[in-house]
């Protein structure tokens, strides 16, 4: 099954959209909100999928999906937390500046709470007050879910993953090191978030969705030319399970909570750094890790982070090339 929010007041205007993504039907009557579907998702979700079905088989009155009327699935939400699922990523931040990663790293998760009050649409500009910010895209894939009971075990806490989205966790790499210094985490480093314009149930992935991985690349394009197109499941030090297990350690995680991988990153053939998709890597979610890279091999970072007029698109395709979540397409302007 696949939902969107359509721009409408706070939360947006649940609908039901079209496996192929060309056609929607409202919801309302069900829910009029992703939210309080969520909020009810034993009930809602059966009433979901019947006009799902009956849109796929063009037995209901549908519209034209247009994704940039679309809202992130959720335009808030009461949790969003964020994990490190990919070590591969934090190796290389630390080894380009000669530190070791610490051994709990490879079975406790790192993880943050981010703002989630105000996402940004996923076709929406993303606002920068200052290019010394280090503006950066980070492709990642997260999931939504029920209400989840404190002190879940992993093969527990998948039961609870109803939604999977896409999502552009924008960073400003320039106000990272000043925040961590503090000791008490990311706050003006992290701002608005953009997800996918669709969510998706599990179910949708078919063989796709295994073990609380999804089993597809990630693609990212930076100014019109292929960035990234890491393999989601490789490399994968946790899975979407394992992060949401970790976050209700010692609390409830209510319905709507939003759960994220952080970047997607995947090591070279030889189980060194990877290389760009120009030189027939599978390429970086993020442009902190060419730098990283950069400066293990080169001595200095030469890939700058974004400025306004740069565009990023982040999306993911199924085995046959169809887009499954829509695609998140941004254009950085002055603040």
């Amino acid at each position: 099954m696949k939902l969107a929010s359509l721009k409408h007041g706070r939360d947006g205007k649940l609908v039901v959209v079209s496996k192929d993504l060309s056609s929607y039907a409202d919801a309302g009557d069900i829910a009029p909100t992703m939210q309080a579907a969520l909020d009810n998702w034993a009930e809602a979700e059966p009433k979901l999928k019947a006009l799902y079905e009956m849109l796929n088989d063009g037995e209901v009155k549908s519209q034209p999906f247009d994704q940039a009327q679309a809202h992130s699935p959720l335009p808030r939400a009461y949790q969003w937390a964020d994990g490190s699922a990919y070590i591969n990523h934090v190796e290389l931040v630390r080894k380009a500046r000669d530190a070791v990663v610490p051994e709990s790293f490879y079975h406790d998760p790192l993880m943050y709470q981010g703002g989630s009050d105000d996402f940004l649409p996923p076709r929406a500009d993303i606002p920068l007050g200052d290019v010394k910010w280090g503006c950066d895209m980070e492709g990642e894939v997260a999931c939504i879910t029920d209400d989840v009971p404190m002190g879940v075990s992993s093969e527990e806490a998948a039961k609870h993953i109803k939604l999977l989205v896409v999502l552009n966790d924008v960073s400003l790499r320039g106000l990272i090191p000043g925040e961590l210094a503090k000791g008490f985490g990311f706050f003006q480093s992290k701002p608005a978030t953009a997800f996918s314009p669709v969510a998706i149930t599990p179910d949708e992935l078919g063989d796709a969705w295994n073990d609380s991985l999804i089993h597809l690349p990630l693609k990212v394009d930076y100014n019109g030319e292929p960035f990234g197109r890491a393999q989601v499941e490789d490399d994968a030090t946790f899975n979407l399970a394992d992060l949401v297990a970790h976050a209700a350690k010692t609390r409830n995680l209510g319905a709507g909570c939003i759960i994220g991988s952080g970047t997607i990153s995947n090591k070279g053939e030889d189980g060194g750094p990877g290389k760009p998709v120009a030189e027939g890597g599978r390429g970086y979610s993020c442009i902190a890790e060419i730098r990283m890279i950069e400066t293990i091999y080169d001595g200095e970072a030469k890939t700058r982070f974004m400025r306004p007029g740069d565009t990023v698109k982040i999306w993911m395709d199924d085995a046959d090339g169809n887009s499954i979540f829509g695609e998140i397409d941004q254009t950085v302007v002055e603040a």
